[in-house]
């Protein structure tokens, strides 16, 4: 299969509906809901969300790894960037997601600990398929929809 083929395994999609000025909801095919919003109200902003993907997608790779050998006690993720408008337009520099994380005393805290820095080199290099699509980078194609 070519990057430009999709299947049902593969596509991720999301519909995006506006709900009023500014105002937006995404849903998935699963029925979850989203409010988008440009700033002015407490929704999360697209790049904020991008944030959140970000972190979020680094979160569940990190916990599923560390998690076979022990719960974390605490589990807490930062995600931050600078946006900037330079000659490739507005996009995002300097992102950086910071993982605070405990685990219990004992073998199966140290063994977690022990394999944190893994963990984390994985997600970036591998698994957090939001982390590599931003870093590889992907064509983005907007269009409008046939009438």
């Amino acid at each position: 299969m070519t990057t430009s083929e999709t299947s049902p395994d593969t596509l991720r999609q999301i519909d995006l509906t506006k709900m009023g000025e500014g105002r937006y909801r995404a849903t998935n095919q699963r029925g979850g809901v989203l409010p988008i919003g440009s700033g002015a109200d407490p929704d999360f902003t697209p790049v904020e969300l991008l944030l959140a993907a970000l972190a979020g997608c680094g979160a569940i790779d990190v916990d599923l790894i560390t998690g076979k050998r022990a719960e974390a006690t605490s589990f807490a993720v930062h995600a931050q960037g600078d946006k900037i408008r330079d000659e490739h337009g507005n996009r995002l520099v300097n992102l950086q997601i910071t993982f605070d994380v405990r685990f219990p005393e004992g073998a199966a805290g140290d063994q977690a600990r022990e394999v944190m820095p893994r963990a984390l080199a994985q997600t970036r290099d591998r698994l957090c398929t939001v982390g590599r699509t931003v870093e590889v980078g992907s064509p983005v194609e907007y269009v409008e929809a046939p009438r």
